[in-house]
């Protein structure tokens, strides 16, 4: 063969190795996000923390000498998306790892399918303990809802002084009912009574039969498991209804939308939450700085574990020496008192971040540090 016709075939095989090393070029890492629709609020502050991490992570080098690129994906907030989603950053995108910044029901969609595939997931957001009994693949920086559901048992009893409580739960949603199970198991065993339990489904708007009938067996306080949405509206027609009582939830609550749909029905409510811009940290203190100053505004909950989440990946992947997934999930799971802005993390044996929970009020539409709860 001639060199002239040998040279087009040079070309293309340069061309193809160029290309293999474009691809290799970065640290692919994925995520599936709410970015649109009902969950939209908490999707993107999920997003906006782990873009951040990317680009702090790459201002200072990258991960194994190559930059990170994040390849988001948006859910819809719709069941059936993420696992589509998810799908194709595996196949396509050959990403090495993949980062959740959505609730538990859409984690539990995708946490088989990345166990199956060998491909490590890190749930930012998602507290139910059966998002991790999908494999040894499957991690999370958030704790889970047992520990939760403790919280909130013990902050009604202890701080409100609680002794009735009515609990409203999204049937359907795994987050929601998990965490009311959680929380009327600790809650009884104090000695509390669940005195009232009311469903409701997902994108519900009209709560006014629930809470009349939970207005009627007379609650010291009332416990809403689900997420803001529903949740600030049932706080707008308890009071309404004349409802006086504390009320107050979970994580999901954590949301500046919790405030723009409640308005003034929410001053006063609790919730559990993973981190507080007001600690006195250091590391947690230059946070703060650092995110105000790129985003204009402070960081909250869906912002700080999106970063913690992208880190604690970012950290195991350097442990590793390498992007392959065996030794990436084994790195994970190795991790000790790793230095999260939410929190000190130690990975347990099930694979769940151990870590203290926050407790908030809002005030005058600020969502105020009441205390904290270590494990």
């Amino acid at each position: 063969m001639t060199i002239r016709r040998r040279f087009p075939l040079l070309c293309l095989f340069l061309s193809v190795v160029a290309l293999r090393l474009a691809a290799e070029d970065t640290v692919k890492i994925g995520m599936f996000a709410s970015l649109t629709g009902r969950e939209a609020s908490f999707g993107q502050t999920n997003h906006r923390g782990a873009a951040f991490a990317v680009e702090e992570l790459n201002a200072a080098g990258g991960v194994l000498g190559r930059k990170v690129e994040l390849l988001a994906e948006d859910t819809r907030s719709l069941q059936g998306e993420p696992a589509t989603v998810v799908k194709k950053l595996m196949s396509r995108d050959k990403v090495v790892a993949i980062v959740s910044g959505t609730g538990s029901s859409a984690a539990l969609e995708v946490a088989p399918l990345c166990q199956a595939a060998g491909v490590p997931l890190v749930a930012a957001t998602a507290t139910n303990p059966r998002v991790t009994e999908a494999g040894d693949y499957i991690f999370r920086a958030c704790f889970i809802d047992p520990f939760q559901g403790t919280v909130l048992a013990r902050f009604a009893g202890h701080s409100l002084k609680a002794r009735r409580v009515a609990v409203l739960v999204a049937n359907g949603n795994a987050y929601s009912v998990g965490l009311a199970k959680y929380f009327r198991e600790k809650f009884t065993t104090d000695g509390g009574e669940v005195i009232a339990e009311q469903k409701y489904a997902d994108g519900d708007k009209d709560f006014r039969a629930q809470l009349t009938a939970i207005r009627a067996a007379r609650p010291d306080a009332i416990f809403a498991s689900g997420n803001y949405t529903e949740s600030a509206l049932i706080c707008k027609q308890a009071r309404e209804l004349g409802l006086s009582g504390p009320l107050f939830g979970g994580d999901t609550w954590d949301s500046p939308a919790l405030v723009e749909i409640g308005g003034q029905a929410v001053e006063g409510a609790y919730f559990s939450g993973h981190f507080s811009p007001d600690a006195t940290d250091p590391a947690v203190r230059s946070f703060v700085e650092r995110f105000t100053r790129r985003w204009g505004s402070g960081p909250d909950t869906g912002t700080s574990l999106g970063y913690d989440a992208v880190m604690l990946l970012a950290d195991a992947i350097k442990r590793a020496g390498s992007t392959e997934g065996a030794r990436i999930r084994d790195a994970l799971a190795a991790t000790k008192d790793f230095a999260g802005v939410t929190g000190h993390i130690t990975i347990d044996a099930q694979r769940n971040a151990s870590k203290s929970a926050v407790i908030f009020t809002v005030r005058d539409g600020k969502f105020q540090f009441v205390e904290s709860v270590s494990p």
